[in-house]
């Protein structure tokens, strides 16, 4: 199985929302909710700054579209940050438990 690290930022005011509904639909194992970052980025031709959290997220390659798509339905951005990261090394009873908490998801998946 390959795993990844995903990482999403968002307003503090949507961190929570966004990881439960992560958590809710099994498409990820853990969701961390950092402390605040400050995010300096070009927006519509102008550079624009705001405080921002860091959700980091620990997934399944093959889950990342189903992800994205949990992200985009309650995030509140037009453009959020989505992006992900190939986990090549880890704690083999870590990355097992990714796997298992996120094979829920498929499973129910091919019931449905």
């Amino acid at each position: 199985m390959e795993y990844i690290l995903v990482m999403v930022t968002c307003p503090a005011k949507s961190a929570e929302k966004i990881a439960q509904a992560i958590l809710v639909k099994r498409v990820a194992a853990c969701v961390n909710i950092t402390a605040s970052v400050k995010s300096i980025y070009w927006w519509k031709g102008r550079m624009e700054g705001s405080t921002e959290k860091l959700l980091l997220i620990k997934t399944r390659r093959s889950l990342f579209s189903s992800l994205e798509k949990v992200v985009r339905s309650v995030h509140p951005y037009q453009v959020p940050e989505i992006i992900a990261v190939p986990l090549v090394e880890g704690f083999d009873p870590y990355l097992a438990w990714i796997g298992k908490e996120t094979l829920i998801s498929s499973q129910n998946r091919k019931r449905a």
